[in-house]
């Protein structure tokens, strides 16, 4: 079903563009033509892994908040995420931001995304405002996340990223492929890369290892300032601060990450006190919990722009801290969203600020024809080997949920399929983008759920124990419940087994019940066969990308493998949908 623009300006929802706040624009005459308002803008997008073409993809219908947490955003889903909002059901906006009535929606509104319609419209917001009064910025995940970025090793996206025109960004996935691939890209990036808080290790810095600043052994430069709307505003880049224990520390052994408040801290007094600057924005790769958590700790901040969680979050999020206030954001991922940031500048301080979340609805969008142009001949040498059809979807396909979806559970079975394994465990990654029912499965897609560095297969023998070790350490990564210890993504994805979950509970408390497919319980000492992807440990098999095109090929798509979740002590919690 084609969509038509009338849906959109009848169903959008004013509430994206107005979220009931005093402090937030209201909504204007049409979906992207906002009015003005302040002296700068600032445009923001996101973990876009790569997404060049526009996509579906369904937002999670389990997005827990655990202790303080709960109910807060960014873990509301569903209606509970449209209540808190102030967004109509059955609105171009539902759909956008929630995982209800997906599969109908998709149909009614299409893909989102894309970043020949993401160029259209930066350009249409930039040229509203004046292009000294504006400022582009990319929170990371740019350059992983599809089969042509992985063959390219990122340099398709330095080339989208520089005719989009961003001006600074900071990284995550960028790190994975390694410091050489890294600083090739960043020396034909335009903009700038920034991180405060990558330092060289001890040993490093003492065979003088190459460095921004060799005196406190900063790698990248920490912070820019640039003059918008004639006010001086500083960007400080703040990487993913757990790079060596979410991926293999071969790709960064020279480098130290973390937090690194306390040098935040510092970083920001600087630049208010010797600087002199007016505006303070943290371009942040944290994750929101932990903005959240920073945002009360770190004075002289105004604003965060975050990512790495890929949260879709409307309104930012005021939190109050010893200096003040900060707005906290996160502008979700896939190239489906850009925040909108515009700020009211005085002499040395923010006097308002106005923010919306708007979703790139590529179908309302005419594409950039340079940008279009680029991606053409960027993906030619490689569209006749994606484009083929190996399956077709027989089901909804999608990742994004704290325990499971349906491209993991395939996985899943691919694996154990492959390797006659009891068990596989699939990374609990965000990243990856959605197949409707009916639709065509291509290489394409494969490679859109599986496009890593380090993608080798792997069999082990592991005990019951050992199991449960695993998916209580996995588990704590995501619901710890101080957030500066959630280090990984969603949940790993199992097959052949099930488990309980008690996402509330202590580390070591939370999983019980560990069963396999059969209904057997897994035995604390006994060995099982178990089959995985995406290892830390460097591993030789063959990419998990052959392994899972294999087994579609192979026409077992229905072949349903058991496994599953079953969660205690959330009733009523608004993180998963149908309940709060």
């Amino acid at each position: 079903m084609t969509m038509r623009r009338r849906d959109f300006i009848r169903l959008a929802s004013a509430a994206v563009l107005s979220g009931g706040s005093p402090r937030i624009g209201r909504a204007a005459t049409s979906v992207y033509d906002l009015e003005r308002f302040g002296n700068a803008r600032i445009l923001h997008m996101t973990d876009t892994h790569a997404q060049l073409l526009p996509v579906y993809f369904r937002e999670p219908s389990v997005n827990l908040g655990i202790g303080e947490m709960q109910g807060r955003p960014p873990h509301l889903v569903g209606r509970a995420f449209l209540d808190r909002f102030e967004i109509k059901p059955d609105s171009a906006d539902a759909y956008a931001f929630t995982c209800l009535d997906f599969e109908k929606s998709a149909a009614r509104f299409g893909k989102l995304g894309g970043f020949a319609h993401l160029k259209t419209l930066i350009d249409r917001l930039r040229a509203g405002v004046g292009a000294s009064n504006s400022m582009l910025l990319d929170g990371g995940d740019l350059w992983q996340g599809s089969g042509l970025a992985n063959a390219m090793q990122g340099a398709d996206m330095v080339e989208a990223a520089n005719l989009l025109g961003i001006e600074a960004m900071t990284g995550h996935w960028e790190f994975t492929y390694g410091e050489k691939v890294l600083r090739g890209n960043l020396e034909r990036f335009k903009g700038e890369f920034l991180a405060q808080n990558v330092f060289l290790t001890e040993e490093a810095a003492f065979n003088d290892a190459k460095a921004y600043d060799a005196a406190s052994g900063r790698v990248f430069k920490p912070a820019t300032i640039k003059q918008i709307g004639g006010y001086r505003v500083a960007v400080i880049g703040q990487a993913f601060p757990y790079v060596p224990i979410a991926h293999p520390k071969r790709f960064t052994p020279d480098w130290t990450f973390g937090i690194r408040d306390d040098e935040l801290q510092k970083l920001v007094n600087s630049l208010r006190n010797n600087d002199k600057v007016d505006a303070v924005v943290l371009l942040s790769h944290n994750g929101m919990d932990v903005d959240l958590k920073l945002a009360s700790r770190v004075i002289g901040i105004d604003v965060i722009l975050g990512g790495h969680t890929h949260d879709a979050v409307p309104q930012p999020i005021a939190v109050t801290n010893a200096g003040g206030a900060t707005l906290v954001t996160n502008a979700g991922s896939n190239g489906k969203f850009l925040g909108v940031l515009d700020l009211d500048l005085a002499k040395g301080r923010v006097s308002d600020v106005r923010y919306r979340l708007l979703p790139v609805f590529s179908e309302l969008l005419k594409p950039d024809p340079a940008m279009q142009a680029l991606i053409e001949k960027l993906r030619a040498p490689y569209a006749a080997s994606y484009a083929g059809k190996i399956a077709t979807a027989d089901r909804l396909l999608y990742r994004r949920d704290n325990f499971n979806g349906t491209i993991d559970q395939l996985i899943c079975d691919a694996l154990r399929s492959e390797f006659d394994a009891e068990i596989a465990l699939s990374p609990g990654f965000r990243w990856g983008a959605s197949v409707l029912p009916g639709q065509p499965v291509t290489m394409e897609d494969v490679l859109s759920e599986t496009s890593v560095t380090y993608p080798e297969t792997y069999v082990q023998n592991m005990t019951g124990d050992q199991i449960k070790e695993l998916l209580e350490d996995v588990c704590d990564n995501l619901f710890n419940a101080d957030p500066y210890y959630q280090q990984g993504g969603d949940m790993v994805r199992v097959g052949g087994m099930a488990y309980t979950c008690t996402p509330a509970e202590t580390v070591g408390r939370r999983i019980s019940d560990l069963h396999l497919d059969n209904g057997r319980p897994i035995e604390a000492a006994r060995s099982y066969k178990v089959a995985g992807w995406a290892s830390v440990n460097e591993q030789n098999g063959a990419p998990v990308w052959d392994v899972f095109a294999k087994y579609l090929r192979a026409g077992k798509m229905s072949d349903r493998r058991g496994s599953g979740v079953m969660l205690k002590g959330v009733a009523d919690n608004p993180g998963i949908a149908g309940q709060g």
